[in-house]
């Protein structure tokens, strides 16, 4: 996967698939005016360039016709997430009470499924649901923007046209080729669309169709997303029996300073310099190497293998390798099993859930505050509701969602 899809969902994708990325325009954020007819001109000479090759006149001329660009792209392309969240944030809404039940039941839903892709590709169906929970909530938000609209536009306007270009190129050649109706080709504004959220180029290079009805649909089949996703991770490098890694405990004065998931070793060095695993036992011989990864110093230790490294490669972030790959662990896990790690986060003032965000907002709601709806997204209108009744309360005002906000405000 290229640096720009990389980077895209390292600053995105993570936070609307958490319901985080609820950013409003503000002043500065006003989409530029476009011309038409520039727009236009742009349109006309792509449609004869190399990159559009592929590209009957027909179907470029379908898919065009009357097309109006999109500038609230173009705001989005530039805008940096203006809020950074720790990994006790990120996993909170990634791996909460929510999606573990859905996940539990997804799993026991396609599992027969599930099995015949793992006997064909070797991905495990636990790691596959859990790359599902967090790309797209198991299907629920897929994206609601016309790619064509949005990859016309950025292919003309912005940074990156010559990306993009290739993405619009391989999106028109998706409808051309009928794996994917017209109205059903919508998704992020950067062109990341389906089930687990592919850019169009991706789908070219890992989309299969398994439901054998002749379209690679990874929108609407769900056999078809889990089974691309798992051969994205298949050519990814996944190794068939292997777990992406564990929790590990450190001994005291181990110093983690120089911890790195890439630098891998054998498991026998780990014990040899007195790893176990969370709970005391003894590394087992699943790995036959890994790499240490510590999160945030004092908080919870990996010791992760080649597998985590393909989920890594899926987003570019190793809290978003760690949501999906816990997550994938507790879909296969019995009920009663804990949500948490063995080792604290090294907070005070854990992250909320979903829900807690949703409880959170209707709260501020009910003080006064114009967010809107308690939908659970904490975006720019929260935040400052937020610093409101931390300066109220004392509490240091950073507009940042957490338990000692929420607890107070249910003391009234």
């Amino acid at each position: 996967m290229n640096q720009i899809d990389r980077t895209r969902r390292v600053h995105l994708a993570l936070l609307a698939a958490a319901g985080l990325l609820g950013l409003p325009a503000q002043a500065q954020d006003t989409p530029p005016a476009i011309d038409p007819a520039q727009f236009s001109a742009c349109l006309n000479e792509l449609k004869g360039s190399q990159a559009f090759r592929a590209i009957t006149p027909g179907t470029f001329a379908q898919h065009t016709a009357n097309l109006a660009a999109d500038p609230t792209v173009l705001v989005l392309l530039n805008r940096q997430p203006e809020f950074t969240m720790p990994v006790w944030d990120y996993l909170a809404v990634l791996v909460d009470d929510e999606r573990v039940a859905d996940g539990r039941a997804a799993y026991a839903r396609w599992q027969s499924t599930l099995q015949k892709i793992e006997q064909q590709t070797g991905v495990a169906p636990q790691v596959v649901v859990g790359v599902w929970g967090v790309e797209s909530n198991f299907g629920q938000n897929l994206g609601g923007r016309p790619l064509v609209q949005s990859l016309a536009t950025l292919s003309c306007f912005g940074r990156r046209q010559a990306y993009f270009r290739g993405e619009f190129a391989s999106a028109l050649r998706i409808l051309q080729e009928g794996h994917i109706a017209p109205d059903k080709l919508s998704g992020s504004w950067a062109g990341a669309f389906g089930q687990t959220q592919f850019m169009p180029s991706t789908f070219f290079r890992s989309a299969v169709d398994f439901d054998g009805d002749g379209r690679r649909d990874i929108v609407d089949s769900v056999p078809d997303a889990l089974a691309s996703t798992a051969k994205f991770l298949q050519n990814a490098g996944y190794r068939r029996g292997e777990p992406w890694g564990f929790e590990v405990r450190l001994p005291a004065g181990y110093d983690s300073s120089g911890a790195s998931r890439k630098t891998k070793r054998p498991i026998t060095a780990w014990r040899a310099d007195g790893l176990t695993l969370a709970d005391g036992a003894p590394l087992p011989d699943s790995l036959p190497s890994a790499g240490l990864m510590v999160p945030a110093r004092g908080g919870p230790a990996f010791l992760v293998g080649r597998n985590f490294d393909t989920l890594y490669s899926y987003n570019a972030s190793e809290n978003y390798a760690l949501a999906i790959a816990q997550l994938s662990n507790l879909v296969a896990a019995p009920a009663a099993t804990p949500m948490a790690f063995a080792q604290p986060w090294p907070t005070d003032d854990p992250g909320l859930s979903r829900a807690q965000n949703r409880e959170l907002q209707t709260l501020l709601l009910a003080r006064g505050h114009d967010i809107g709806s308690a939908d659970g997204m904490i975006g720019a209108k929260t935040r400052e509701a937020i610093k409101a009744e931390q300066q109220r309360l004392g509490h240091r005002a950073d507009g940042r969602a957490g338990q000692k906000l929420l607890a107070a405000l249910r003391r009234g």
